[in-house]
């Protein structure tokens, strides 16, 4: 079953048992979804990869509002910004360990050759349509960084 498809089901268990918040945050998916077929244009129904991109968009937006939430001392809107996360979470695929990470970044680096820092782009190219949705592309981008200054270091 699709991403699609686990939305639409999960909106009509959420209607049916009556769970306001989580239909709310599932409403406010589908309208980001529609929003981005929009944009593509109707003739071009949206990837897998597309609709992960999405769900992975609105919870880094979740994170990020969580920390300014907490930094101006709103706990209370945390708190609700915390629990549509963990709905959010629901859609995305599981989160890659570091050892995971690790053995894709080097086996990245023998794909593509890469040699030093200046291949950083090269590597992060290959390595975001793997991970997409399981890795924050921050935290990737500095172990690759760490990485490949091993490799000149070398």
């Amino acid at each position: 079953m699709g991403l699609q498809a686990d939305l639409d089901a999960a909106l009509r268990k959420a209607l049916k048992a009556g769970q306001a918040e989580r239909v709310s945050v599932v409403r406010l998916l589908v309208a980001a979804i529609k929003n981005k077929q929009i944009d593509k244009g109707k003739s071009h129904p949206l990837s897998e990869a597309e609709l992960l991109e999405v769900v992975v968009t609105a919870g880094k937006q979740r994170r990020e509002a969580i920390e300014l939430y907490k930094q101006g001392g709103r706990q209370e809107l945390a708190d609700k910004e915390t629990r549509e996360l963990a709905v959010l979470a629901e859609f995305l695929p599981a989160p890659v360990t570091a050892e995971e990470v690790d053995a894709k970044i080097t086996e990245a680096v023998r794909a593509t050759g890469a040699t030093g820092p200046k291949d950083m782009g090269k590597l992060m190219k290959w390595l975001m349509p793997q991970l997409a949705g399981r890795v924050d592309g921050a935290q990737l981008s500095e172990r690759v960084k760490a990485r490949l200054n091993q490799l000149t270091a070398a």
